[in-house]
């Protein structure tokens, strides 16, 4: 791959972006979502706290690191338009990128002034938090497809795809569910935590609990199953591109997915402590991106006259039978 100055810069802003991602969790788990008030985008009411508590640095800290976000942002879309041509795909993604960091940001902004932080326990939380966590997703997944087509990456080719494209789509909308309700399941913890892991287990399956703790069962269930789901898309998409790229991202996307299933594991055990929280997430978005990485490698224009005639194959059985 080619990975020239703008590439390289892409791919900090994802680094840097996921960094900010652990920090705004970091901001939920320990308690300081409401640091700054119900005031944004001052922070109670001033540019700068004055005199302030332990948790209002913290959140103050995440809105500096998230203005950060939106000038990489601004910074990779401008130059994106400098560098390549009108319609190149890495025009397209620093738009994408440039919109959900936009949207991104208005969603944060929504939790603060609604009142959905600290203590609140509201299904108008969960919902939200379900939005910011797919907008989070869209975001970084928008930022590592620009740095992907930045460093060599061939655009994106859905029509013929047929089977393949409709099996990835599924395996990245399960990534998404997953994730959703990996956060909802989060907040739970944080909001009603367990003293003992037996205790957690009949608050899970007690019908006087809160909807935040039933849910909590629903989230390890679906990630086993959309895990298994998309280890055999994975094999499947290697059998059908069977290109060297391609069988890379499977072999990481199963290697990946079995260590999150582990620290997942971890994390119930140790009773959901706040960094294994944080490294469950940092997973989570790791198990993301390598997923839509994967897609991309796989369903990308083919490169040569025995790559096209690969993908002409399926097309070629069908109509013969």
């Amino acid at each position: 791959m080619r990975v020239n100055r703008y590439a390289r810069f892409a791919w900090a802003t994802l680094a840097y972006n996921l960094a900010v991602i652990v920090w705004g969790a970091y901001v939920r788990a320990s308690g300081s979502g409401a640091g700054c008030g119900s005031h944004w985008p001052l922070c109670n009411g001033e540019i700068v706290p004055q005199a302030p508590r332990i948790q209002t640095l913290v959140e103050f800290a995440h809105r500096i690191s998230s203005g950060g976000s939106l000038l990489l942002a601004v910074a990779m879309l401008a130059w994106a338009w400098r560098a390549y041509p009108r319609g190149h795909q890495v025009r397209l993604g620093a738009g994408l990128a440039m919109f959900f960091m936009i949207t991104e940001a208005l969603v944060g902004a929504g939790l603060v002034l609604l009142g959905l932080t600290d203590k609140d326990d509201s299904v108008a939380r969960a919902v939200s938090l379900g939005i910011h966590l797919v907008n989070t997703f869209l975001l970084i997944g928008s930022i590592a497809l620009t740095a992907w087509w930045a460093s060599g990456g061939r655009a994106l080719r859905l029509r013929g795809q047929g089977t393949l494209a409709l099996v990835l789509g599924l395996a990245l909308g399960g990534a998404v569910v997953v994730g959703v309700t990996g956060a909802i399941t989060a907040l739970g913890d944080t909001l009603f935590p367990a003293q003992s892991l037996a205790q957690g287990v009949r608050q899970d399956f007690s019908p006087t609990a809160h909807f935040l703790i039933q849910l909590r069962i629903i989230h390890p269930i679906l990630a086993v199953l959309v895990g298994l789901f998309t280890i055999y898309t994975g094999l499947f998409a290697a059998a059908r591109r069977p290109g060297r790229t391609t069988r890379w991202f499977v072999r990481a996307l199963i290697a990946i997915f079995l260590s999150q299933l582990g620290i997942g594991l971890v994390n119930v055990v140790l009773l959901a402590p706040i960094y294994m929280q944080l490294l469950h997430l940092l997973m989570a978005d790791v198990v993301w991106l390598t997923l839509v990485l994967a897609a991309a490698a796989t369903l990308a224009e083919p490169a040569n006259a025995a790559e096209r005639a690969t993908l002409a194959e399926p097309a070629l059985r069908a109509s013969n039978t």
